[in-house]
């Protein structure tokens, strides 16, 4: 945030003692983190994208304002993916009340649902688990700006500054070619945006303006939400009313010379983990490309069981094998609630 002007010695005063007591708006941070003039690499990106036909002013703005926060850095640096057993991940997500609010969310929707299942052949259950461990349904889009957290990754943090780099390019430009404020819009600390938390380069491609207003909006739009976690899953691969994840049992150990929870396209045959102690609770052919899971409990025992090509799927959104999990054991049961008259 730009620093305003006081004039009098009273103002100046005032604004020291603010800024002492950590209350003055940006206190604790460097006013213009990222601005052009004294920042080459950001001056860089604007010639590019200026270069591309995007108003080179109005770059300038945006990023003469964006601020570096180091808890974004802290937050990136350690996922719950990383540090959590499935069985703490699936209890903050699989919840009676996430549950029925998935339910009532299908219900809301049942019409967008509908269409989407029809054009792009995924089941509604699977869009609203999408959306409910994403955001609880749009009730926890982020808190953090766009700009200050693509900034802050693609400038201070070397390990992935390549993909930031190219997510806040990609930003820039939806914001500028919609005519949206990247001022103002805010995400998740990684500038995951909207109801199903698209990363740019996502918004990009697979967001949809599935209720024909003519603007892909993801922030404020539940049913261009639906049509566009919907079309991601269509475009990477998903089969409709095939089996996602099927639980499997164990005798004895299962060999060591499994690679458990890859999030790798299946290329194994069940008929291999079969030989090896490990077989589906359901009949599968024997030549079925699955991928072996073991999720670990707190006690240190482990569920096992089997992902399919929709799993595959689902950890193209987010690479980790807990969130799949996650993800279809929420739609799994979003679908009993639903059915349980039938």
């Amino acid at each position: 945030m730009k620093s305003r002007r006081f004039a009098g010695r009273s103002r100046q005063m005032l604004l020291m003692v603010l800024a002492a007591a950590g209350t003055l708006p940006g206190a604790g941070q460097a006013a213009n983190d990222f601005d052009p003039a004294s920042h080459p690499p950001v001056e860089q990106m604007i010639d590019q994208l200026s270069a591309q036909g995007l108003d080179r002013q109005a770059l300038k703005r945006a990023m003469s304002d964006a601020s570096h926060k180091q808890s974004i850095i802290d937050a990136i640096s350690r996922p719950a993916e990383g540090r959590l057993s499935w069985e703490k991940y699936r209890d903050i997500f699989i919840q009676p009340s996430r549950v029925s609010a998935g339910v009532q969310f299908v219900i809301d929707h049942r019409q967008a649902m509908q269409r989407a299942e029809e054009r792009y052949g995924v089941e509604p259950e699977v869009i609203a688990a999408i959306i409910g461990v994403e955001t609880f349904y749009g009730r926890h889009k982020g808190s953090y700006r766009v700009i200050d957290s693509l900034s802050t990754l693609a400038f201070d943090y070397p390990r992935r500054a390549d993909f930031f780099r190219k997510q806040l390019e990609a930003y820039l430009t939806l914001t500028l070619q919609q005519d949206l404020d990247p001022l103002s819009l805010k995400g998740s600390y990684a500038g995951a945006m909207g109801y199903p938390q698209f990363i740019p380069t996502s918004y990009q491609a697979y967001a949809v303006d599935f209720d024909n207003d003519g603007v892909r909006d993801l922030w404020h739009e539940p049913v261009d939400a639906i049509g566009s976690v919907a079309n991601y899953l269509a475009e990477h691969g998903w089969q409709h009313g095939q089996p996602v994840m099927i639980p499997a049992q164990a005798s004895g150990t299962p060999d060591d010379g499994i690679s458990f929870n890859a999030v790798s396209a299946p290329d194994q045959p069940v008929s291999r983990f079969e030989k090896m102690g490990i077989t589906p609770e359901r009949s599968l052919a024997g030549d079925t490309r699955v991928m072996p899971l073991a999720l670990d409990f707190e006690d240190g025992h482990k569920r096992y069981a089997f992902g399919l090509n929709n799993f595959y799927v689902i950890t193209r959104y987010n690479h980790s094998h807990l969130y799949a999990a996650a993800v279809t054991t929420l739609a799994e049961r979003i679908h009993a609630e639903l059915n349980q008259d039938d």
